[in-house]
C-alpha cells in the first residue's frame, strides 16, 4: 500500500510524479520496436551491463546468425564468444538458448506476437513460463514489443519509488510491478517506466542523489536526510529510450 504520508511530508500521487518529470525530460524518444523475440533476447542481454555493450552483442548476434533457430543451435562456446562485448556471456549464452527452446516448443515457432492480444495477466503468465523470466522481463518485452502496459521494475525504479512514497517501504521489487503498474493509467505505463529509471539513474542515485536539482524534492520525503548543502553537481536531463 502506497502510504499517504511518510516522515511527516504528505508525497506526490503517481500521476503527479508522471507529469512532474515529463516536464522535466520532456517526452522520451522511442526507439524503432523489435519484435516479441527479439526482445526477449536483447534484455536478457542488457542485464547488469551498459546500454553500449547490449548494443554490440545484440549486433554481433545478428550478424552472426541469420535465425533464431541458428542461434538456438549453435554451440554454446561459439555464441559465447559472439556476445562476449555484452558481459556475463558464459551465463547469458545458456539462457538464451535455453528461452528459444522454451518458445519455440510452446509457440512452434520464434513468432510470439500472439501475445499482444492477450489479456495482460495471460501474456505474463506465458511469458514467466519461459526459464530465467521473471517479472522484470515479462515487462519490458510487453511493454516495449507488444505495446502492453506491463511495468517492468529494476532496482532504479524500486529505489525510486520508495523514496518518493509510491510504495511502501516493504514493498519487494517483484510486488512493486503491480503496484506501480496499477498507479497510471495504461496509456502511461511505458512513459512512466522511463522516467522512473531515468529519473534514477541520472538524479536520484543510490548513494548521492542530487537532492537540489530534483523536480520532485518539495514533496519527497527522502529530502531531509539525503540533500545535501552547497551540492553542485549537475544532472544530464535527457532520456534515454533503451528499457534497462
Amino acid at each position: 500500500m502506497r502510504p499517504r504520508s511518510a516522515r511527516g511530508v504528505k508525497p506526490y500521487a503517481p500521476g503527479e510524479v508522471y507529469d512532474l518529470l515529463e516536464g522535466f525530460y520532456g517526452k522520451p524518444t522511442r526507439r524503432a520496436r523489435l519484435d516479441g523475440v527479439s526482445e526477449l533476447v536483447w534484455t536478457i542481454l542488457s542485464q547488469h551491463t551498459s546500454d553500449l555493450n547490449a548494443e554490440r552483442a545484440f549486433a554481433a548476434l545478428s550478424d552472426r546468425y541469420p535465425t533464431w533457430e541458428a542461434v538456438m543451435n549453435a554451440s554454446e562456446g561459439d555464441l559465447v564468444e559472439t556476445i562476449r562485448s555484452g558481459g556475463l556471456a558464459r551465463q547469458k549464452a545458456p539462457r538464451i538458448q535455453q528461452a528459444l527452446r522454451s518458445v519455440l516448443d510452446r509457440a512452434g515457432g520464434f513468432n510470439i506476437g500472439f501475445l499482444a492480444g492477450l489479456p495482460l495477466g495471460e501474456a505474463k503468465a506465458w511469458l514467466r513460463e519461459i526459464p530465467g523470466v521473471g517479472p522484470k522481463t515479462a515487462g519490458v518485452v510487453l511493454s516495449f514489443a507488444m505495446d502492453q502496459p506491463a511495468m517492468a521494475v529494476d532496482t532504479h525504479i524500486h529505489r525510486v519509488a520508495k523514496r518518493l512514497a509510491l510504495i511502501g517501504p516493504k514493498v519487494t521489487a517483484d510486488s512493486a510491478h503491480d503496484a506501480l503498474e496499477q498507479a497510471v493509467a495504461p496509456e502511461r505505463v511505458l512513459n512512466f517506466h522511463v522516467y522512473l529509471i531515468t529519473h534514477g539513474r541520472r538524479v536520484c542515485k543510490a548513494r548521492r542523489p542530487l537532492c537540489h536539482a530534483c523536480p520532485l524534492a518539495e514533496r519527497c520525503p527522502e529530502k531531509p536526510r539525503r540533500a545535501v548543502e552547497g551540492d553542485a553537481r549537475v544532472p544530464t536531463p535527457s532520456l534515454s529510450h533503451k528499457p534497462l
